[in-house]
């Protein structure tokens, strides 16, 4: 968990430093999306890899190269800032190697919690693990936004040394049981966890709605025009921004490790998507630095729901072979929604307008809520968190 923390801040605070330099070199919403979809490339072409290697491999040796791999990328941030030589066009190409490295160790950081505890505590950890995570990105953006007054060579800096923390720390994990690695190496095998998908709609479901809701949802990718051009906060203020929806985040997933979802949890799901569509709304029409950080904590809150939810039962529905390989695919449909997602808001509001294109986003996140109650009702009617297979 220290790993995880230590790793989302830095995540966190990479996110605002890069946002904000980006902004402040090409004044271009379609350059913010662009960030998103360099992130978003490495996903799509590793995703079958990552998730083979990720059920042949230590798990904790391949998330501590792939974090060393991003610490030395976000170390060239910094130099190249200290030298002087810091371009939007390098920016985008380390940020590009940042994503491969985060496609390599994102799956198997997924799939290595279910080794550490039991099923049955696992949606109790799955959630505090969620609270631990969500503090540092409540306390991330604020921290990197300050240090950025000194400097965005400042921020890349602290940011690489906590990454290697991280990838130190992890090697320390002990598992609760060993890895089965049996499985011959061929076509059948790597295609193994989209195949396990297609044969349960209801986990095919859960991480499509997280595809389709947070890809139109992608609000965050915005928040630099946001802070400079509409609520004139400053770099310190986008870190608030950027904090915001954490604090509903934290809060809730503390409220779930102490009282764990017990019924229902089919239906909670999807209100909270909707919910999640409403507060994007509410957020796209706010010109008040108090209402505008109101939605936001409501965004947070609504999204750590589905998102408790959706990955718990999609690690209790799969076997430990095969988490890896589910998990790549998982991580794949999120990394869609949230870096495909930033530059579908790019593009848009290069096109549109910013205010336009986060509330069109808002209303599209709760259209997806509704369509998938109609085409996944089984998903619709799941009552309890247990494992079915």
């Amino acid at each position: 968990m220290t790993s995880r923390v230590a790793n989302t801040l830095a995540i966190q605070m990479l996110t605002v430093a890069v946002g904000w330099q980006m902004y402040s070199l090409t004044h271009s919403a379609f350059y913010l999306g662009l960030v998103g979809l360099v992130q978003f490339m490495p996903m799509i072409f590793l995703t079958l890899v990552v998730g083979h290697v990720a059920d042949r491999y230590d798990r904790k040796l391949i998330i501590s190269i792939s974090q060393m791999v991003g610490a030395m990328s976000v170390f060239l941030l910094a130099f190249g800032n200290f030298h002087g030589w810091i371009s939007e066009e390098r920016i985008l190409i380390l940020i590009f190697i940042i994503g491969i490295a985060n496609s390599f160790q994102g799956p198997p950081m997924q799939a290595l919690l279910p080794n550490i505890v039991s099923d049955e505590v696992f949606p109790r950890a799955a959630a505090l693990v969620a609270s631990a995570s969500q503090f540092a990105v409540i306390i991330g953006p604020g921290l990197g936004g300050i240090i950025y007054s000194f400097g965005p060579g400042a921020v890349y800096t602290i940011t690489g040394l906590l990454i290697f923390t991280s990838s130190v720390l992890i090697l320390f994990v002990s598992v609760r049981k060993d890895q089965v690695k049996t499985e011959s190496k061929n076509l059948k095998t790597l295609f193994a966890g989209i195949s396990f998908i297609r044969s349960r709609p209801v986990i095919l479901g859960a991480i499509s709605l997280d595809l389709f809701a947070v890809l139109f949802g992608g609000a965050t990718a915005l928040l630099p025009i946001y802070a400079s051009k509409i609520l004139f906060i400053g770099s310190f203020g986008l870190g608030v921004l950027r904090s915001a929806p954490a604090v509903g985040a934290l809060l809730m997933s503390a409220f779930l490790a102490r009282y764990p979802l017990k019924k229902n949890v089919g239906r909670t799901m999807f209100l909270a998507v909707i919910f999640f569509g409403v507060a994007t709304i509410i957020f796209s029409l706010s010109t008040s630095f108090i209402v505008s950080i109101l939605a936001l904590i409501l965004l947070g809150a609504s999204d750590v729901i589905s998102v408790v939810i959706r990955s718990t039962f999609v690690q209790m529905e799969t076997p430990d072979t095969m988490r890896g390989r589910v998990s790549s695919v998982n991580m794949l449909f999120i990394g869609t929604s949230n870096q495909l997602g930033e530059f579908e808001s790019g593009l848009t509001a290069s096109w549109l307008g910013t205010v336009p294109a986060v509330f069109i986003g808002g209303i599209g996140t709760i259209a997806v809520a509704l369509l998938w109650m109609k085409l996944f009702p089984e998903l619709l009617h799941i009552d309890k968190l247990e494992v079915r297979r």
